[in-house]
């Protein structure tokens, strides 16, 4: 009796054992961590971001208007076209150039006018355009950083998919070893046929969770290849490891990074100095514009020829309802851009914060997972595992354990990807591309 104990207490610690080795040597999480034999995530990442910045549509287009802004200032500062004039008066006949040597009347004409506007319009029109250019500018930049943020997220979230399907795979290995053993212990006797039909039933279970998968990897795909400016059936683009990024951050920090570094402020703030220039230009429109003009006229034979200077001035006799209400209109403006200054500088600080909360909730998770949640699961599926092939426990207590630590070890990766998404985002608001 004593010597049959001892026996089944070596039987049950080698399956023990066997199991441990088997999870330790195919466990999707030692090899994350570890990153054996896996492709660098960090160098593939960097340069999908600098093919996007390069051909991503988005950021062409407004690359383009930011350089097409840059070509109106020194139109804005130019004066207008001068007019040249023609002018030919005879007497007694319409056909040209009659009446040359009996008219007193007869004159041909040639002449020069020129608009000028009037002080300091020209030079406020000029900084206006420089302030649509310089807006126009950081538009650009907030393009590039949208578009490298988004790059970063479905490279993240495809990075999720991909380990989720290797986990996948590897718990469909997992059960198909359990229906082995479920089979065997049936076939002696010593279990129920229901198990057998609930280890197929979680195998079906687990193929429509990797079809799902795979759905939205593919989807994912398609929206980075949009984003790198390549066709839509080109090759799918290949997802290395991903490790935890560490940032050293605190709010206050990130406060003045925000306010320093975050383009879309900084586009907010040019509109505001724009609309300032934009006031001080209305303000400008109750002095004339000018025009100056100069003519020659040539008359017939024996008259002495005529030379004419004339200076003219637009009044703006209509200022109140022209010129008035265009301040009223540009003090509005002005402050409208003042407010969005205000709206946007609360924009950047919440979202910054609210991606440093989700960083630092994703650190103590994955810290979780990793020390704690997974490693006692492993330990209870191996436990389970030698157990119940010695039919110490039921089969629902080793499925349960199975799934338990497929979806701990999901959940992990989950978070992982969440907290390299929460770093994005803020990279994207404080202006960091490490």
């Amino acid at each position: 009796m004593k010597r049959h104990i001892r026996r089944s207490a070596a039987r049950n610690l080698i399956a023990t054992l066997f199991a441990v080795a088997i999870l330790a040597a195919i466990s999707p999480m030692g090899h994350a961590q570890e990153g054996t034999g896996t492709i660098d995530g960090s160098d593939r990442l960097r340069a999908l971001v600098d093919e996007a910045l390069t051909h991503s549509p988005v950021v062409l287009a407004a690359r383009s208007h930011w350089r097409a802004q840059t070509k109106v200032p020194i139109q804005a500062s130019t004066l207008p076209d001068p007019e040249v004039s023609l002018q030919h008066f005879t007497v007694g006949s319409p056909q040209p150039f009659s009446g040359y040597e009996t008219s007193d009347f007869y004159y041909t004409g040639f002449g020069v006018s020129q608009d000028i506007p009037g002080p300091g319009k020209l030079r406020l029109q000029k900084s206006e355009a420089e302030k649509d250019a310089d807006y126009s500018r950081h538009r650009y930049e907030a393009a590039e950083r949208a578009v490298e943020e988004k790059v970063r997220e479905i490279y993240y979230e495809l990075f999720y998919h991909s380990r989720t399907q290797a986990i996948l795979d590897h718990n469909q290995d997992e059960l198909k070893q359990i229906q082995e053993i479920a089979g065997a212990r049936y076939r002696l006797g010593q279990g129920l046929q229901q198990d057998l039909i609930k280890a197929q039933l979680q195998t079906t279970e687990l193929l429509k969770e990797h079809a799902m998968h795979h759905q939205e990897e593919d989807t994912e795909q398609l929206q980075l290849k949009q984003l790198l400016g390549r066709d839509p059936d080109s090759r799918n683009i290949d997802i290395g490891e991903v490790k935890a990024t560490q940032l050293q951050l605190d709010p206050s920090q990130l406060s003045q990074l925000a306010d320093s570094g975050s383009p879309d402020l900084a586009a907010d703030r040019a509109m505001e100095e724009r609309s300032a220039e934009a006031l001080k230009l209305a303000h400008q429109g109750y002095w004339p514009d000018f025009t100056v003009g100069y003519s020659f006229e040539k008359t017939g034979p024996g008259f002495s020829d005529y030379y004419m200077l004339s200076l003219g001035a637009k009044v703006p006799l209509y200022f109140w309802r022209k010129q008035t209400p265009a301040i009223e209109q540009a003090a509005l403006e002005a402050e409208s851009a003042r407010e969005q200054v205000r709206a946007t500088q609360l924009q950047i600080s919440s979202d910054g914060e609210g991606s440093l909360v989700a960083m630092r909730t994703a650190e103590r998770i994955m810290s979780i997972y990793r020390d704690g949640l997974i490693p006692q699961a492993e330990s209870s599926q191996a436990s389970a595992m030698s157990a119940y092939r010695v039919g110490k426990v039921d089969f629902q207590t080793l499925l349960s354990s199975v799934l338990d630590l497929q979806n701990l070890r999901q959940e992990y990766y989950r978070s992982l990807a969440d907290h390299e998404i929460a770093i994005a985002k803020i990279q994207q608001v404080i202006g960091d591309r490490r």
